[in-house]
């Protein structure tokens, strides 16, 4: 069966597929999962405010993103933000929106939805007792959400919010809908070049696994220790 199978073109590979494939898609899961953490926290604060025109344009938000493919929303921001900004302001032709800056955007904004739901699953799972403690005491909203709730949330939701950034991981190799060189990317030009796709494509595969199993093993050694601790 690897009679023919050419290992020589996967060496040779190397320096591209990891110095700007790999590069790009773990600096592009980074910082989608940065972005995605915060905006998806206010979207969860917001869902579980009490006021009821925040909670129901979160909710809405929340539902839209779950409910369509992430490789239509990043069609969506890449070919039509740049008419919508014409539009906003008014421009002569199209705003021009980088590959990169649309991808980033693009899951930071997909992924606060599956973060909000992670986060507010975290946030009622602090005891209320808690809560009614600190509205005692005479602490506002925001200083019981960033004192006391968020940082418990956060500790208990660890392993999930973990979990869910290895499926980024997986999700960012998208991106080859926008000719972006990630590391998928950088596996398939190579293969189209060398004429050698099985190669090329089982490598990547093999690498994504790895990448994941290995962090998933990682995560449920966290979820052990998280549970002791509580």
């Amino acid at each position: 069966m690897f009679a023919d199978f050419d290992f020589d073109v996967i060496i040779r590979s190397l320096p591209y597929l990891f110095y700007d494939g790999m590069t790009f898609t773990l600096m592009l899961t980074a910082l989608a999962t940065c972005g995605g953490i915060i905006f998806g926290t206010l979207l969860a604060m917001m869902r579980l405010s009490g006021v009821a025109p925040l909670s129901l344009l979160a909710a809405g938000y929340v539902n839209l993103m779950r409910a369509v493919p992430l490789v239509l929303v990043i069609f969506w921001f890449y070919f039509l933000v740049p008419f919508i900004g014409q539009w906003v302001t008014g421009a002569s032709r199209p705003i021009q929106v980088g590959a990169f800056a649309s991808s980033l955007v693009t899951f930071t904004l997909f992924e606060a939805a599956y973060f909000a739901e992670i986060m507010r699953a975290g946030i009622q799972s602090i005891r209320r007792g808690q809560v009614q403690a600190a509205q005692a005491l005479g602490m506002t909203y925001l200083q019981t959400m960033g004192y006391i709730v968020l940082p418990q949330a956060f500790r208990n939701m660890l392993p999930v919010l973990l979990t869910q950034t290895i499926i980024l991981f997986q999700d960012t190799s998208l991106v080859y809908v926008l000719s972006i060189t990630d590391f998928l990317g950088a596996a398939s030009k190579v293969a189209q070049r060398d004429g050698r796709l099985v190669e090329m494509y089982l490598f990547a595969a093999s690498v994504y696994f790895v990448i994941s199993f290995a962090a998933s093993l990682l995560v449920r050694r966290l979820q052990r220790r998280v549970a002791i601790i509580r």
